[in-house]
């Protein structure tokens, strides 16, 4: 019931708090108030709006705020020379869409796919986990695991290295239901693979479970030493900005809520 209760919490609380729900209500709250006769507040508030408009448009804000994700852990790590296993976290696949047109409809994070598939052949002996079931508040039935095993069936993946967990619903139930499903033993090498902006809060809650991880970030969005161009983007810069400040507000969240031991985790031993 608890985790039940943060996964609403925590979506219907980002639909009002993100930036772009933010510059709407912003905007709608000095529209309203021309309408109203309030003409002072109205331009203030207008102002206010345009200002965060223009900053947003013109600054590559959401780069800022993941760069120091994406640079927590070092891509392509030397591994250990036995790989117990490799863990793939979901939400590259959009279910519902998948299910539409009968295909996998992946998003911009699909590299996630590749680096499993590549880590899996070269580590013949590991256990392979997917991890992933519906993100939405709507429509649970439709779940990525499903898709994932399909998609990877296809890719000449033997289903019998395969063990997929389709219930969960964020990240924090990624990490435990995968706990439970395989049962790692503390000397066990294991793998994670998902996005660099992700790994901090995914590495942070396996470490929290008592699980250490090897992290591989795939995904990178940030362009260390071109972080100072002035471009006009306003949507593009929008849906970075979106995407990046929702995850240093979970990084907030799990950690207040004792699902990561830090703000921003550096791994289980640091």
């Amino acid at each position: 019931m608890q985790n039940t209760l943060f996964f609403f919490a925590s979506k219907i609380i980002w639909a009002l708090i993100s930036p772009g729900s933010l510059l709407f209500l912003i905007l709608l709250s000095g529209i309203v108030l021309l309408f109203l006769g309030k003409l002072s507040a109205a331009k203030i508030i207008l102002g206010v709006g345009g200002i965060m408009m223009a900053l947003v448009a013109f600054l590559p804000l959401g780069t800022w705020l993941v760069t120091p994700l994406e640079t927590r852990f070092p891509t392509n790590p030397e591994l250990p020379s036995r790989i117990h296993g490799i863990i793939l976290l979901g939400g590259t696949v959009d279910p519902v869409t998948s299910y539409i047109w009968d295909q996998p409809q992946f998003g911009s994070s699909a590299e996630r796919y590749h680096a499993f598939i590549q880590l899996a052949r070269e580590h013949r002996r590991a256990k392979l986990v997917f991890t992933g079931g519906a993100g939405s508040l709507l429509d649970q039935e439709y779940k990525e695991a499903d898709i994932a095993r399909y998609f990877l069936h296809n890719m000449g993946i033997s289903e019998n290295r395969l063990e997929f967990e389709r219930d969960s619903r964020n990240t924090y139930e990624n990490a435990v239901n995968s706990k439970a499903l395989v049962a790692p033993q503390p000397d066990e090498n294991w793998i994670l693979i998902t996005s660099a902006g992700h790994m901090p809060r995914s590495v942070g809650i396996f470490c929290q479970l008592g699980w250490p991880v090897i992290p591989w970030p795939v995904d990178h969005q940030s362009e260390p030493g071109f972080q100072t161009r002035l471009t006009f983007e306003l949507a593009g810069n929008l849906s970075s900005l979106n995407q990046h400040s929702r995850e240093w507000i979970g990084l907030f969240a799990y950690f207040i809520t004792g699902k990561t031991g830090s703000l921003l985790p550096g791994g289980c031993r640091s």
